[in-house]
């Protein structure tokens, strides 16, 4: 359980203060939680992990509460993205939320962050259903909101990955000739969407960062608010964007 406060800290260079700690493992583990961590074949230090803990909703008279799964960490250290541990990590997780009897896992990730899309849209076949600005308050030090797409996955579906599709819409949001992002529908009429995103965002400079983020909480903001629902990452070339389907 320590261990894997060590992953955190490989996978995205978290201080001290914002690790969640191995006692916190523990005690998921013991009640209710789902702690997992994928090691190398010949070691016995974690480079990867994956955490939930079941989600309650609802309960009022009349209303039975919802239950499900919530996924709160996977992280995999940086050496060893791109080798098919991150899904196998969240697999491994959707069975273990199925043995609980639980049929659904929700979690956020960065809508800037166009390979977590495509972990999330395309290899594991889940959608993307709400928008929350400013989820995560990381401090003075951040000046990019941290805003997050929340992620829903019906674990009953078989799992499939899906290919990239190429880029088919009336596109909402593309790169403008400077770099920076140009709405282009001032309204959602449209059966499938198309918001463009950076491939690489971590490497554009903060206030280009900043415009990228404030365009896609407005855009997706609305768009989900609207009845839209984030079900893919399309790409052609080095250009990707987020695909929006009305949904019935």
């Amino acid at each position: 359980m320590r261990k894997l406060e060590d992953v955190q800290v490989a996978a995205w260079g978290y201080a001290d203060r914002e690790v969640l700690p191995g006692t916190m493992f523990r005690i998921s583990a013991a009640m209710g939680g789902v702690v997992l961590g994928a090691y190398p074949d010949d070691a016995d230090t974690p480079f990867g992990l994956a955490y939930g803990f079941p989600a309650l909703r609802g309960g009022q008279p009349g209303h039975p509460p919802q239950l499900w799964h919530h996924s709160h960490l996977l992280a995999v250290s940086p050496q060893w993205r791109g080798s098919g541990a991150a899904v196998a990590l969240k697999l491994a997780q959707r069975e273990a939320a199925l043995e609980q009897g639980l049929t659904r896992m929700t979690w956020t990730f960065d809508p800037l962050v166009a390979r977590n899309a495509r972990l999330n849209l395309g290899k594991l076949g889940a959608r993307a259903v709400s928008y929350h600005p400013e989820w995560y308050d990381f401090g003075p030090g951040n000046p990019v909101p941290a805003d997050r797409l929340m992620i829903e996955w019906d674990l009953t579906e078989e799992h499939a990955e899906r290919p990239a599709p190429p880029p088919a819409g009336e596109v909402v949001l593309e790169t403008g000739p400077d770099g920076a992002p140009t709405r282009r529908l001032s309204a959602f009429i449209a059966p499938e969407l198309l918001a463009e995103v950076p491939t690489a965002a971590d490497t554009l400079a903060m206030p280009l960062r900043l415009k990228w983020r404030l365009a896609l909480r407005e855009v997706l903001g609305e768009a989900l608010s609207a009845g839209y629902m984030v079900t893919g990452l399309a790409r052609e070339g080095a250009r990707a964007w987020y695909v929006l389907e009305r949904q019935q």
